[in-house]
C-alpha cells in the first residue's frame, strides 16, 4: 500500500468486542493540520536548540513574509547564531514550505499542498503527475486552494519548488471524541415550554453519518453529504464508495462499510445528532444537516485495534466549505472529534491556522463551530477546540460537577452534560454514552434555539450571551483560578436568573483496572525475553532501531477529538470505560515501561496500557507518525531499542509520553521540543542524543 503515515489526532474509533465506538475527545484524530503561514520571528532573536530549550515552539511555514533567518543547524549549541539570513525581499525557500518530518525516515506520505491561487489546482496537479507524484484528491470547487498528494520527501521537496505552491503539510486524521435528566439540568425543558424548539434553524453534524430512518429524527434531515477519503488501505464510507457524495442518503450510517462483525462502527454520529436535535434532544424542532467525514481503516498497525474510523483534514475542510454553501439557515456545526492537545490557543500555530480560517468564515455567515474539548483529564483542549473562535465544550454530570475525564481550563468555553447521556443509535435503538462528544451537541442544539429565537442577532453575540448566562464553575487549572460557565438555557432563553457559582474540586479519574502491586524497578536482566507470547501478542525481537511506519500505512490522532471507547457507566459521576490519563504520577524508566508493556510482566493492566498508547497517538507527532507504537508489542520494541541516536530518542520520547499518560505533569512542552528535533531532517546524531538526554534528566 502506498499510504502515508498519519498522526492520530485522538484515540481511534476502535472495533472492540462488546464495546461501543470511541467517543469524546477525541482525536483525535490526532489530530492538527499544519498552519498557513504566519510572520516569522524577528531576525534579532537568536535561534536555540530545541533539545536543550524546552520552551522552543515550532514555527509555521511563511506565506505573507519570507523568513529572515535560516533554520539553525540541529547540532548548534543553544544561543549560537545561525548562518547569515537572506534579505527580507527573498522569496521563501522551497524547504521552508514543507512541514518538518515529512518522510524523514523514508517512504511516502499523504500531504496537503496549499496553493496561492485556486485556479492553479489543475496545472499544478498535472505538473505533479508528470513528476510521478500521485495526486489523490482535487476538490471539485475552485474555492478550495489545495490538493492532496502522495509522495516521498524528495518528491514533495521538488513540488515545493513550484512558486504556485505556498506550503505542504500532512493530511492529518481526527477521531470521534467520545437525553433525559440532562435536559432539565440545563433548563431546556423550560425553553421548550416557552415554545423555543429551534424550528427554522438547523444543526450540521460532521461525524460518522446518521441513521436516516430513526424515529428520533422524523422528517427533519434537511441535507446530507459525505466527504470520505478512499485509497488503497482506506475505505470510503460514502454509500457510492467514492470520496464524495451529496444528496439524500449520502450520510447513511447503515451501509455495509459501516458494519464489522455485527457492530456498527458509525454509531457515533447518530448519537451526537440525537442529542443536538433529536425528538428528545435539545432542539427537537431544528433541522439536521448530516455529513459523513470519516473513512474506515482495517489495520491494527494503524488503529491499535482491528478497525477504526479516521477523519482526514482534507475531508473536514471540504465538509466545512460545503456547509458554508447551504441556503437553509444553519446555526451551528458540531465537531465531536479532535486531535493534538494544546495548553494555549492554537490560532497561529501549524495545527490551527487552517481551521481558524474555516471557523471564522462560517462565523461570518452566522454559523458557530462547536467542538468537543477532549477526554484526557487535561488542563487544555484538543485540536481544533483550541482555536479561539471555536466554542470548546467540556463535560459535566447531573450533579453539576465537572466530569472526571473532561478537559478543562481557560480554553474551555462551556460545560454541558456529558455523563450517561441517552440518545439515538442505528437500528432504531437508544443507548447511553459519556464523553465530551456528548457535551458538544448540547451546546450546538442550544445555539439553534438561540438563533431561532433571535435570527437577526449576530452569532458571536449569541455565543457570548450563552456564556454569560451559564452557571459558573470555579476551579484551579494551570496554576490559576478559572471560571467556566455551564450551559443554562433557562437563564439564556426562559428568563430564569443566573444560578450561583459552583466551586469545583476536580476529581481524579477512576483508574482503569490494575493489579494491587506497585511497579518494581527491574534491571536489564529482569526484562522479559523478546518473542511471540502465548496470548497472541507479538513482541518480536528488538530491532536495532524502532520500525518506521513511513512506507505504507496511515497511522492515527486525532486525533480530531483522542477518541475513546465509552460504555454505559453505573453512576453519573463514574468515568468507567472512558479512556483518560491516569493519576499515579511519578516517573518510570524505559526499562520499567518495557516490563509493563510486555505480556503480564508488570502490574498495569493491558487495557490501561492500550488506553495510554491511544492517548499518546493523539498527543504525539512522532508516535505513530514516524515510529509505530500502536500496539503493546511495537511499544516494547521501541522501548528496548537503543542502537542508533534516533532509536534512543524514540525510546526516551515514548517513556516521557507514557509517564505523562500515567499521570505525570500536565505540561508537554519539553516532549514537543524534543519531537521537533526528532522530526527535523537536519538533526545530527549529537542533537538527537542531547534531546534524549534532556528528557531523561
Amino acid at each position: 500500500m502506498r499510504l502515508r503515515p498519519l498522526i492520530v489526532c485522538s484515540i481511534v474509533l476502535a472495533l472492540l468486542p462488546a464495546a461501543t465506538p470511541a467517543y469524546a475527545d477525541d482525536q483525535v484524530p490526532t489530530p492538527a493540520p499544519a498552519a498557513q503561514a504566519t510572520a516569522p520571528p524577528p531576525p534579532t532573536a537568536p535561534p536555540t536548540d530545541p533539545a536543550t530549550d524546552p520552551a522552543t515552539e515550532p514555527t509555521e511555514p511563511p506565506t505573507a513574509e519570507p523568513p529572515t533567518t535560516e533554520p539553525p543547524a540541529s547540532d548548534a549549541p543553544p544561543g549560537e547564531p545561525s548562518e547569515a539570513a537572506p534579505s527580507d525581499s527573498a522569496p521563501p525557500a522551497p524547504e521552508d514550505k514543507v512541514e518538518e518530518g515529512l518522510g524523514v525516515d523514508g517512504g511516502t506520505v499523504r500531504a496537503i499542498v496549499e496553493l496561492a491561487d485556486p485556479a492553479q489546482d489543475a496545472p499544478v496537479a498535472a505538473q505533479a503527475a508528470r513528476e510521478s507524484v500521485d495526486v489523490v484528491l482535487q476538490p471539485r470547487t475552485q474555492e478550495q486552494p489545495f490538493m492532496v498528494v502522495e509522495g516521498t520527501a524528495e518528491e514533495l521537496a521538488a513540488l515545493a519548488e513550484d512558486p504556485r505552491v505556498t506550503s505542504i503539510h500532512r493530511d492529518r486524521t481526527f477521531t470521534p471524541t467520545a437525553v433525559g435528566g440532562n435536559l432539565k439540568l440545563i433548563g431546556a425543558d423550560q425553553a421548550h415550554a416557552k415554545g423555543f424548539t429551534g424550528a427554522g434553524q438547523a444543526v450540521a453534524v460532521l461525524d460518522t453519518g446518521i441513521d436516516r430512518d430513526h424515529p428520533y429524527f422524523g422528517n427533519r434531515i434537511v441535507a446530507e453529504a459525505c466527504f470520505s477519503n478512499a485509497e488503497q488501505g482506506v475505505r470510503s464510507l460514502c454509500p457510492n464508495g467514492q470520496p464524495q457524495q451529496t444528496g439524500a442518503g449520502a450520510a447513511d450510517a447503515a451501509t455495509a462499510a459501516c458494519l464489522a462483525d455485527g457492530v456498527n462502527l458509525c454509531e457515533h454520529g447518530t448519537h451526537v445528532a440525537g442529542i443536538a436535535a433529536g425528538g428528545g434532544g435539545v432542539a427537537p424542532g431544528a433541522g439536521i444537516v448530516a455529513v459523513q467525514v470519516f473513512s474506515r481503516v482495517d489495520d491494527e498497525d494503524v488503529c491499535g485495534e482491528p478497525s477504526c474510523l479516521l477523519a482526514f483534514e482534507s475531508s473536514l475542510r471540504q465538509a466545512m466549505d460545503w456547509v458554508a454553501t447551504l441556503t437553509q439557515p444553519v446555526a451551528a456545526v458540531n465537531l465531536s472529534l479532535g486531535g493534538e492537545l494544546s495548553e494555549t490557543a492554537c490560532d497561529t500555530g501549524e495545527d490551527g491556522a487552517v481551521f481558524k480560517q474555516k471557523i471564522d468564515a462560517l462565523l461570518a455567515k452566522g454559523v458557530a463551530t462547536v467542538v468537543a474539548a477532549g477526554n484526557e483529564y487535561f488542563e487544555g483542549a484538543s485540536y481544533p477546540a483550541c482555536v479561539s473562535t471555536a466554542v470548546a465544550v467540556g463535560a459535566s454530570d447531573d450533579a453539576d460537577a465537572m466530569a472526571d475525564f473532561s478537559n478543562r481550563g481557560a480554553l474551555v468555553d462551556l460545560f454541558a452534560p456529558g455523563v450517561d447521556v441517552e440518545s439515538s443509535v442505528p437500528d432504531n435503538q437508544m443507548a447511553v454514552h459519556s464523553g465530551t462528544s456528548m457535551a458538544a451537541p448540547h451546546v450546538a442544539g442550544a445555539l439553534a434555539l438561540m438563533k431561532a429565537a433571535s435570527p437577526d442577532t449576530p452569532m458571536a453575540e449569541l455565543v457570548e450571551k450563552l456564556k454569560a448566562s451559564g452557571r459558573p464553575y470555579v476551579y484551579q487549572a494551570n496554576g490559576a483560578q478559572v471560571t467556566t460557565p455551564r450551559l443554562d438555557l433557562a437563564a439564556a432563553l426562559a428568563g430564569a436568573a443566573t444560578q450561583p457559582p459552583v466551586t469545583q474540586t476536580p476529581v481524579v479519574p477512576e483508574p482503569w483496572p490494575t493489579d494491587d502491586a506497585s511497579p518494581d524497578d527491574p534491571s536489564d536482566g529482569g526484562a522479559p525475553a523478546p518473542g511471540p507470547t502465548d496470548d497472541g501478542r507479538d513482541t518480536g525481537d528488538p530491532d536495532p532501531a524502532p520500525t518506521s511506519t513511513a512506507t505504507s500505512s496511515p497511522v492515527p490522532l486525532p486525533t480530531v477529538t483522542v477518541t475513546v471507547t465509552v460504555t454505559p457507566t453505573p453512576s453519573p459521576s463514574s468515568s468507567a470505560g472512558v479512556c483518560t490519563r491516569g493519576t499515579a504520577g511519578g516517573r518510570m524508566s524505559a526499562k520499567q515501561w518495557a516490563v509493563e508493556v510486555h505480556r503480564s510482566s508488570g502490574t498495569i493492566a493491558d487495557a490501561t496500557l492500550v488506553c495510554y498508547l491511544k492517548l499518546i497517538q493523539k498527543a504525539s507527532k512522532v508516535f505513530p507518525e514516524t515510529t509505530k507504537a500502536s500496539s503493546l508489542g511495537k511499544a516494547y520494541r521501541v522501548l528496548k531499542s537503543s542502537g542508533t541516536a534516533k532509536a534512543k530518542l524514540d525510546a526516551a520520547l515514548l517513556t516521557g509520553w507514557l509517564n505523562w499518560a500515567h499521570g505525570g505533569a500536565n505540561a508537554t512542552t519539553a516532549l514537543k521540543a524534543a519531537e521537533k528535533v526528532r522530526l527535523s531532517g537536519k538533526a545530527s546524531s549529537a542533537a538527537l542524543r542531547r534531546a534524549a538526554k534532556t528528557l531523561t534528566r
